[in-house]
This record gives C-alpha cells, sequence and structure tokens, in this order.
C-alpha cells in the first residue's frame, strides 16, 4: 500500500532541506556570537584561546552555511569541529559510560556533527548563494 504523503513532501523535500541547512546554520552563528561576545546568554572567552577559534569557526561556518556560500568546505569544517569538541570537551575519552552524549551532554556536539556531515555530502541545495553563482556561470 502507498503512502498518500509520499507525494507531496516529496515534492517539499528541496524546501524542507533548504531550511534545514538555513537553521542549522543561524543557530550555529548563534553559538560562535555567544562565546565571543558574551551576548544571547553566553560567557566570552579569550579569541586566543580553544574555545575562541571555535567561536570563530562557528560564527564563519555557520554564516557561510546559512548562506548556502562555500557550503562542502563549511560544512566539512564544522562537522569536524564538532566531533572534536565532542570528544574532547564531552567524552573527554574516559572508559566509562561517559561515551555516551546522553551521560556526557554532548548530544548537541554529536547531532552537528552529523547534520553538517549530510549537508557537506548533500551540498547547499536549490536557495544557496553556491547555486545562484553556479548559475551565473553557466550563463
Amino acid at each position: 500500500m502507498k503512502n498518500p504523503l509520499t507525494p507531496v513532501l516529496t515534492r517539499f523535500a528541496p524546501h524542507a532541506y533548504t531550511l534545514l541547512r538555513v537553521v542549522a546554520g543561524l543557530l550555529f552563528l548563534c553559538h560562535g556570537i555567544q562565546k565571543l561576545t558574551g551576548a544571547l546568554g553566553g560567557h566570552a572567552v579569550a579569541i586566543d584561546s580553544q574555545l575562541g577559534i571555535g567561536a570563530v569557526i562557528e560564527l564563519a561556518t555557520g554564516a557561510l552555511i546559512a548562506l548556502g556560500l562555500g557550503t562542502r568546505l563549511a560544512a566539512l569544517l564544522a562537522s569536524g569541529q564538532m566531533a572534536v569538541a565532542y570528544l574532547q570537551f564531552h567524552w573527554k575519552f574516559a572508559l566509562d559510560a561517559r561515551f555516551f552524549p546522553v551521560v556526557n551532554q554532548g548530544e548537541l556536539a554529536v547531532l552537528y556533527c552529523f547534520l553538517f556531515l549530510v549537508i557537506a555530502c548533500s551540498g547547499p541545495g536549490p536557495a544557496s548563494a553556491d547555486e545562484v553563482l553556479a548559475r551565473r556561470g553557466r550563463a
């Protein structure tokens, strides 16, 4: 038996993917703003620290991902940063139950890591600066 929602949902898949990319990028950008300025309920960190460098990466890659500009590279960098964040700051390489994200509060890092990996592999989608630039290059 066919699911009657499949054609409708399939039709909106590119739009949903674009929304996912934009929202994920903006949320990631907000994490960078928190760390760099202390705004949005965050605490400012020294820009020359590991957390400060991470904040700059979050700000820059979040903006690029949201815009869909240099999306694959920005998403791959963001994914790698989140993998490091999980391993170093959440799991801490402990050989016990702290490996599990629900125990070490690393769910967001793991989710961002794999979300950005999917975006890196899938590309920017139809509503993106990368697509606009590609269209101009073909014209």
